[in-house]
């Protein structure tokens, strides 16, 4: 779920924080990829495009050709993609994981009594609230990564979390993920519709977390009390407070407690023994793996791997998969030149006018020092 109503509210009260742009301008970067949220993405965008895709006795395919196809797209683009799968979920989560478990019993029930009615928009709709990732969907993947030279790390606890690490130690550029608490776990960089299909002609958004701070005038603190007021993972939000009544009460008392302290409880309901501290502290010091201690390696493909793999049962055709390595195979050779941004700093514009202007008078100068010489009759040196 991640944090409810964050990206609304960032973009109307902080726009300038978030900047959309195009896959190729992202050429050179590494970036972390959420892989569950991914997986969920690729499973939903082919049921949506048409029959889910099985093998040959019936399995779910689906996952397979998002990660290989749309992994070979980032990679054509310069981008090195690092894929993060989620750990054991914190004891915190299993509330909101009970929640979900009993919104997916009563899709199933929508679902069956859809089927009886041959209502085909409801089938569809109630389907994908079906779709989850499964331990199998995720071994698959690592197997396919490990086989087309991609690297993946395996987070101790939430995704988003190792992500947001990686980003902080300059392991990576940014975090990739649809999922907003990203920020809130402190990422300085968060891209959304990183790994959305080429057909959707998403723009890629991409969230600064310091302009964010910045514009809202808050300190991560702050930041991170803003949202588990707004709703998150880890524990049910004050009932009655919105997005927009939510900031004005940040703004206002700076902190949980002191909106605890001053909120009208004949108004606002907050929920008995609500452990929005421990919340807080699952954002602050999440369980992570430390970002030095991990070496990311992108390799050579191994394509008569990849076609072992995925070929036969699996139903992929072996020219499609082939052509595919040697794209991956491309792709590694062309991004060795890097960014620009990665070896220069760059200048602000107004630091360039202040140099332009210094440059223009000590030119002046010269000049006016050249006619004092001149019209005394003495040589320049």
């Amino acid at each position: 779920m991640g944090i409810t109503g964050l990206a609304k509210l960032i973009a109307d009260i902080a726009p300038n924080a978030i900047k959309e742009s195009e896959i190729k301008n992202h050429f050179g970067r590494k970036i972390a990829i959420d892989a569950s949220m991914s997986l969920y993405q690729f499973l939903i965008a082919v049921r949506s495009e048409g029959a889910q895709l099985t093998s040959a006795d019936g399995e779910t395919t689906s996952h397979l050709m998002g990660t290989f196809y749309r992994t070979i797209r980032l990679m054509e683009n310069g981008i090195k993609p690092v894929y993060v799968f989620d750990g054991k979920p914190p004891q915190m989560k299993s509330s909101e994981l009970e929640k979900r478990n009993d919104r997916r019993q009563e899709a199933q029930k929508a679902l069956e009594k859809a089927e009886e009615d041959g209502n085909a928009t409801e089938i569809d709709k109630f389907s994908k609230r079906l779709v989850k990732v499964t331990s199998t969907h995720t071994a698959e993947c690592k197997e396919l990564l490990k086989l087309m030279g991609v690297p993946y790390v395996e987070a101790p606890c939430e995704a988003e979390a190792q992500c947001a690490a990686m980003v902080k130690a300059g392991k990576v550029y940014a975090t990739a993920t649809e999922d907003m608490d990203a920020l809130t776990f402190g990422s300085p960089v968060l891209l959304r519709h990183m790994t959305f299909s080429e057909a959707r002609k998403m723009p890629i958004q991409e969230f600064q977390l310091e302009t964010v701070l910045e514009t809202m005038e808050m300190s991560r603190d702050e930041f991170i009390d803003l949202c588990i007021l707004l709703g998150c993972d880890y524990c049910n939000s004050i009932k009655g407070v919105g997005p927009k009544r939510a900031i004005e009460l940040m703004r206002q008392y700076k902190s949980l407690e002191n909106i605890i302290e001053n909120l009208d409880v004949k108004k606002y309901q907050i929920p008995e023994n609500w452990p929005f501290k421990d919340a807080r502290r699952l954002f602050i010091d999440p369980e992570i793996t430390d970002p030095e201690s991990l070496e990311l390696k992108w390799v050579d493909p191994d394509e008569d791997g990849l076609v072992k793999y995925l070929c036969g049962d699996r139903g992929f055709a072996e020219d499609r998969v082939r052509n595919g390595a040697k794209k991956l195979l491309k792709s590694r050779s062309g991004t060795t030149q890097g960014r620009l941004d990665s070896f220069f700093t760059v200048i602000s514009t107004p630091n360039k006018r202040k140099i332009e202007q210094a440059k223009t008078t000590s030119e002046a100068n010269k000049k006016s020092r050249k006619g004092n010489f001149a019209k005394r009759g003495r040589p320049l040196k």
